[in-house]
């Protein structure tokens, strides 16, 4: 498992509480139109023992009964509705348009589509990108509870485990997003009731690893590097929560 590292330019100390205060509110005025902006993408959280910043948590549903006592909006299964006159090519329009029809990629939007009516290919694209730059920003900071709440269990344990190694060694990451020049579906496809999603990313960052003397060990602190991905994306299309998370990551060469 690749975990690509990134996080964001630091700027110079301020001067004085004056400057100080500036920064931190625009800090916080950013958060909140990002916050609004993923809302907007892929939809509102119904648990509020969740946290707000949270663009792609899936809810899975039990298999043992052992969260039989939870709230049963994560099982519960939402009839799918259509607008008065709408057919199939309608519903299937905005797949078509980013799958050539007849293709197995299509076929597989389409039985998400089938299985989540407010799916929608080119609005889950900008969620995922804003999601992207979000992991491998919070993988740099060796920010846990972020990437908690956007990762499966699998792909948690795995970036975990390669920061905790990192931090054993004393090595910090300092690394830019530049941005995304690309992001396509790759492969689409319904398993029983989870929907998955591969897309191919093509991102631009700046990054080194420094050692405890804070010498460069690994990349450029100053050459923009292309870096290509395949992250995989889920959600169980019964529940409540439109959210998806991360379950599966690979590097391109």
């Amino acid at each position: 498992m690749t975990a690509r590292r990134s996080g964001r330019n630091r700027g110079h100390l301020a001067k004085d509480m004056e400057f100080f205060d500036f920064g931190t509110v625009f800090f916080l005025i950013a958060a909140v139109v990002i916050f609004f902006q993923l809302r907007n993408v892929l939809g509102r959280r119904t648990g509020n023992e969740r946290p707000p910043f949270d663009p792609y948590k899936a809810a899975r549903t039990p298999d043992n009964g052992k969260d039989a006592g939870k709230s049963s909006e994560n099982v519960v299964a939402l009839p799918r509705k259509r607008l008065a006159g709408e057919t199939n090519d309608d519903a299937y329009r905005a797949i078509d348009a980013a799958a050539q029809p007849g293709t197995d990629l299509n076929k597989g939007l389409r039985a998400i589509k089938d299985a989540d009516a407010s799916f929608d290919p080119k609005g889950f694209l900008e969620g995922a990108k804003m999601a992207y730059e979000m992991i491998v920003m919070a993988f740099a900071d060796g920010d846990r509870k972020t990437l908690k709440n956007l990762l499966s269990r699998e792909v948690f344990d795995g970036f975990v485990a390669a920061i905790a190694d990192r931090e054993s060694r004393s090595e910090k990451i300092q690394s830019s997003f530049v941005g995304i020049d690309k992001a396509d579906f790759v492969s689409a496809e319904m398993k029983g009731s989870e929907a998955h999603v591969t897309l191919r990313i093509v991102s631009e960052l700046i990054s080194a690893t420094r050692d405890s003397a804070g010498t460069v060990i690994d990349g450029d602190p100053e050459t923009v590097a292309e870096v290509k991905d395949v992250w995989t994306f889920a959600r169980d299309t019964r529940s409540r929560d439109p959210n998806w998370k991360l379950v599966a990551t690979e590097a391109e060469d």
